[in-house]
């Protein structure tokens, strides 16, 4: 098959993240893969230096403007795909008009998020010819209100270090909580660092937070004012985490509804061993098994999530217990071969017919 992925910039989040992998694993199966961003540069777009695929950036130099995408159209007919893959907000929103442009293509719209969609992306929904989500609450409150649940195909989120599957966690003293994300409104690391601040003075821990983004600089000046300077340490944006994830004793999120599908955090956090802590929004309850491999606490309870991280501090039998159990349940859940296939059966029976 000929392959076209869509998505406006390969800056350093997750949705991007799994697009360069989803590239990868065609290409590395035969296919003919191109990818098309609106914006040149990012983050992750050395990540496809020296392979067969095929790039192309449809603004001359970056404007700044992740919806500009001149010349979409004709650079994907040119491309001349059986199918296209649209990842990503922006990516989505242009969907319906691929679709209409290109006939004999196969249009696979995605949803990864958990924020309210836009009129255009939901007309992409209604009119592409398929459409995949990462988690079941994606599935139901955002695909299934747009009138495109009968076409809808949920696979989750790929394991995208493979280190991360043969990892074995060495923790640091005193525990780590970390967390892992971009610093956006929304993503909760403000109020994860109230959440800790309230956890016993004398009880020993450390906040690391990897990730970079507009908010990072004001949660910076956040955990100075609430006296945590010497407890929280913000790392910046990593290409490889793993080692952050070897280190750590718990993964916490205290994202705020809307914000999330089904977070990659959370995905490589139980796949590394981390037991979770997180407010069960949107998707994020299909990244553990609350009891099992994580503490569920009933969103807005910020006594109950303070609570749940000073018991996993100071118990860790407990956390033991829970590490080995999300090993073997993540990386059945989320192997990346698995949900490589999956795509794949899905474009052959969309091109087949």
């Amino acid at each position: 098959m000929k392959i076209l992925l869509v998505q406006d910039r390969l800056r350093g989040g997750g949705t991007e993240r799994q697009t360069v992998f989803l590239a990868r694993a065609f290409a590395a199966r035969g296919h003919t893969v191109s990818l098309l961003t609106f914006r040149p540069g990012g983050a992750l777009a050395g990540e496809l230096a020296g392979t067969v695929i095929a790039r192309r950036a449809l603004q001359p130099f970056d404007t700044g403007l992740d919806w500009f995408a001149p010349g979409l159209v004709r650079s994907a007919r040119g491309f001349g795909p059986d199918l296209v893959l649209c990842m990503g907000r922006m990516a989505n929103c242009r969907g319906a008009r691929l679709q209409r442009a290109l006939p004999r293509s196969a249009v696979v719209a995605t949803v990864r998020t958990g924020k309210n969609l836009p009129w255009l992306y939901r007309r992409s929904l209604r009119t592409a010819r398929a459409v995949v989500a990462n988690s079941e609450f994606a599935r139901r409150h955002l695909i299934e209100p747009a009138g495109a649940a009968d076409r809808c195909t949920v696979i989750p989120n790929a394991l995208l270090f493979a280190a991360l599957r043969d990892l074995v966690p060495a923790p640091a003293a005193p525990p780590v909580i970390l967390h892992v994300g971009q610093f956006r409104s929304g993503k909760g690391q403000r109020e994860l660092l109230g959440l800790c601040a309230a956890l016993p003075r004398d009880l020993a821990w450390r906040l690391e937070f990897v990730g970079d983004g507009p908010e990072r600089r004001p949660c910076e000046r956040a955990a100075a004012a609430a006296g945590l300077a010497d407890r929280v340490v913000f790392h910046g944006w990593q290409s490889n985490p793993v080692e952050f994830y070897r280190r750590a004793s718990i993964a916490a999120l205290a994202s705020l509804p809307g914000f999330e599908s089904l977070p990659n955090f959370l995905v490589e956090a139980q796949c590394a061993g981390l037991p979770v802590v997180a407010f069960p929004t949107d998707g994020v309850g299909e990244t553990f098994l609350a009891g099992e491999t994580g503490l569920s606490i009933a969103a807005g309870d910020a006594t109950g999530f303070t609570t749940a991280l000073r018991e996993l501090l100071t118990q860790p039998e407990r956390r033991a217990a829970m590490s080995a159990a999300a090993r073997v349940w993540a990386r059945a859940r989320f192997d990346p071969d698995r949900q490589a296939e999956a795509y794949l059966a899905l474009f052959a029976r969309l091109v087949a017919h």
